[in-house]
């Protein structure tokens, strides 16, 4: 009877136990999601003074000056991803209880594209700020370099994340150098990058985030893969008033009867509600190797846009 006793106390204190441990854990994933979901809220300019403050008390001889900037860096990129994600999500219910058949087709396709445009990367964005602090012990010029890239992308790319429709060539552009000389910097010479884009076609309208799509697929599927790395060309022309953009690479290749991913499917679906039969995304595999990925679609100058974009 004591043993019996002493197994069923035993058991007791560790279901005891375990229950306190997922209590735990639930309570932080809880407060995991609500620090989320704030970031997702709060106004930007409530944010920087919760950054200012932070810094201040970092000044103090009681502050935590690298916790305090490692807070800020890490708030700042889960601000992006939160309140990305919830313009997504508000405009995808926005779709799917306001518009009629045709609209509603339209604006479930934008909203996905959103939520593309929202995600700026997780992985790309976390792995930068993390190169960013490695460089600050071992090459500060380097990492100042790469900050000064990373501002460049996200000032390029926040607009953008707000534009429904179609932006310009040369913002597509803007954005995809700035992600470029990152990827370079991470990559070192495994990476190439060349862009020949004529100034007069730099105005011309492209979908929003397209480009970008195209040159992530290229260094994920292409050159990542590739022990030796490679080289990325960006290219475009025009050709009886049809605008073609090529992203070309020398990587692994692809599967031609692989089916599309989820940022190819909607590059696609995009591309038929915006241009009809009159736009098309193209995958080839040259006979040099790697892959080819065009964008045809009708040229359309932004007359208002400048000679530079």
């Amino acid at each position: 009877m004591a043993k019996s006793r002493l197994a069923q106390s035993s058991y007791a204190n560790a279901k005891g136990l375990l229950d306190l441990i997922r209590e735990i854990g639930d309570t932080a994933v809880t407060i995991w999601w609500r620090f989320f979901d704030w970031l997702a809220q709060v106004e930007w300019r409530k944010l920087i003074i919760v950054w200012v403050l932070l810094l201040l008390l970092g000044l103090t001889p009681f502050g935590l000056s690298k916790q305090a900037v490692a807070f800020i860096m890490l708030s700042l990129g889960l601000k992006v991803l939160a309140g990305g994600k919830r313009k997504a999500e508000l405009d995808a219910l926005h779709a799917h209880h306001q518009a009629d058949e045709e609209s509603m087709e339209r604006r479930v396709v934008e909203a996905r594209m959103a939520a593309l445009q929202a995600q700026v990367e997780p992985h790309f964005l976390f792995n930068t700020l993390a190169l960013i602090g490695q460089l600050i012990e071992t090459d500060p010029p380097q990492a100042a370099r790469i900050h000064q890239n990373l501002i460049d992308y996200l000032r390029a790319t926040l607009p953008q994340m707000r534009a429904a429709g179609a932006g310009t060539l040369g913002r597509q552009i803007d954005m995809s150098r700035a992600y470029l000389a990152i990827m370079q910097a991470r990559m070192g010479a495994r990476l190439a990058v060349s862009i020949d884009v004529p100034q007069e076609m730099l105005s011309a309208t492209f979908p929003v985030m397209t480009l970008q799509i195209l040159i992530e697929n290229a260094i994920k599927h292409g050159l990542e893969p590739k022990i030796a790395g490679g080289r990325i060309d960006i290219r475009a022309s025009v050709e009886q008033d049809v605008l073609q953009v090529d992203v070309l690479d020398d990587g692994v290749g692809f599967n031609l009867h692989a089916p599309d991913g989820i940022g190819l499917a909607n590059v696609r679906e995009r591309l038929r509600i915006l241009y009809g039969n009159r736009a098309q995304l193209v995958l080839e595999a040259p006979l040099t190797g790697g892959t080819r990925a065009s964008v045809r679609l009708p040229y359309a100058p932004d007359i208002f846009a400048g000679a530079a974009k």
